[in-house]
């Protein structure tokens, strides 16, 4: 009697066990024919919803979320895949710069006001890669659901993590004073004229009721105008033999900068609802202002030579170019005034990288010989000098 109480009481608690497990498995393991069924779509259908994915009244397809973008092939969007493969092809590190050349400059050549001059340019990249890599982490690489796209947005944050090392660098290697230093490293908070810059940028970033379409165009601006003007300036120094290291960093990224306004461009034209030319237009010429005010009153271009007036001509000829690729007529119908420009500026024209990029892609590197080790800061940063197939002049 006992025996069979036993094995009873034995197999009520088998079936018990067996409950619990399957209510454990439940609980924390959901059937993921479930999920397929259920949660994944619900969670599309969610997000697709969402009022900051929406522009107008429409859909936008390079913002519905669908399974697809989960997988790259096959290519959807081949002009945009091509210009990620363009942005792949032309990858640099830091350590690819030569700055001995640049050291005696900055230490025996260059004026005071020079000096003041690159470093605060200087600060003013290092940071706005920054607010440029926040803006494609915290908006645009979560916004496009397009894989291609995202594959240039995932690209694009690398390059700009090496922008913003090499310009952290520069000013490493160039400014001697650690309060300096500190100062320029902190140029958002402590340089009024960066500041205002970095503000403008960063409002399109908090800005949750403006529309992808919108804040689109305040980022070509940003790295299509905002920059443009400072690498003219550099490119200025290049023109007169100064700082070669500087000026060929400030060549690659130049162009890099120009592929990504390129890509804006592009991302713009496959919008199905875009923003009225009047809007485009205010955009543009905010930054514009921004920009001329930067580098003809609060770091005026006439520290290193150059001329104010034709710097602001030169800003406005860029916001020309870009608005002709958003689409707008030109606004100030300006002249490039500066003929150094005419091959490296910043136009988001179609032809900015009608040189291969192969003239200064996947560069060999070197480490320099002793006898060519600099015992000034140079070799506890940038060590490496650059050795390209064909250099870029």
């Amino acid at each position: 009697m006992l025996k069979h109480i036993s094995r009873a009481v034995g197999h009520v608690l088998r079936l018990l066990f067996s409950a619990l497990v399957a209510v454990l498995r439940t609980l924390l393991f959901p059937r993921i024919d479930d999920a397929r069924a259920g949660n994944i779509e619900r969670a599309l259908l969610e997000r697709q919803s969402s009022p900051l994915l929406q522009i107008g009244s429409g859909r936008e397809p390079l913002l519905d979320a669908t399974p697809g973008r989960f997988v790259l092939f096959p290519i959807r969007y081949p002009d945009i895949w091509e210009m990620y493969k363009r942005a792949e092809a032309s990858f640099w590190t830091a350590e690819e710069i030569d700055l001995a050349k640049d050291i005696s400059h900055w230490n025996h050549t260059l004026t005071s006001d020079e000096r003041h001059f690159i470093s605060h340019i200087l600060a003013f990249f290092a940071a706005s890669d920054g607010i440029v890599n926040e803006n494609l982490v915290e908006r645009f690489a979560a916004e496009v659901q397009v894989a291609e796209a995202r594959c240039f947005y995932g690209f694009q944050i690398a390059m700009e993590n090496i922008h913003s090392e090499t310009y952290s660098l520069l000013i490493d290697t160039f400014v001697g004073d650690p309060i300096e230093r500190n100062h320029l490293f902190n140029a958002i908070e402590t340089v009024p004229c960066v500041q205002r810059k970095a503000e403008w940028a960063l409002r399109w970033i908090g800005d949750r009721s403006a529309p992808f379409s919108i804040r689109l165009v305040a980022f070509s601006a940003v790295e299509g105008i905002f920059f443009s003007g400072s690498f003219a300036a550099i490119f200025w120094l290049k023109k007169r033999g100064l700082m070669p290291g500087l000026s060929f960093s400030n060549e690659l990224i130049c162009r890099d900068e120009g592929l990504h306004t390129d890509f804006a461009c592009l991302i713009f034209e496959h919008l199905v609802s875009k923003p009225d030319t009047t809007t485009i237009t205010r955009i543009v010429t905010e930054a514009v202002m921004i920009e001329q005010e930067f580098l003809s009153e609060a770091l005026p271009v006439s520290m290193i030579g150059m001329n104010a007036l034709l710097m602001c001509q030169y800003i406005e000829f860029v916001a020309d170019r870009l608005l002709a690729s958003l689409g707008c007529p030109k606004h100030y119908q300006a002249n490039n005034p500066f003929d150094f420009m005419d091959m490296i500026s910043l136009q988001g024209k179609t032809n900015f990288f009608e040189k291969r990029v192969s003239d200064y892609s996947k560069a060999g590197i070197r480490l320099p010989r002793p006898s060519e080790q600099s015992n000034e800061k140079t070799s506890k940063t940038l060590k490496c000098r650059f050795v390209a197939r064909s250099v870029i002049q």
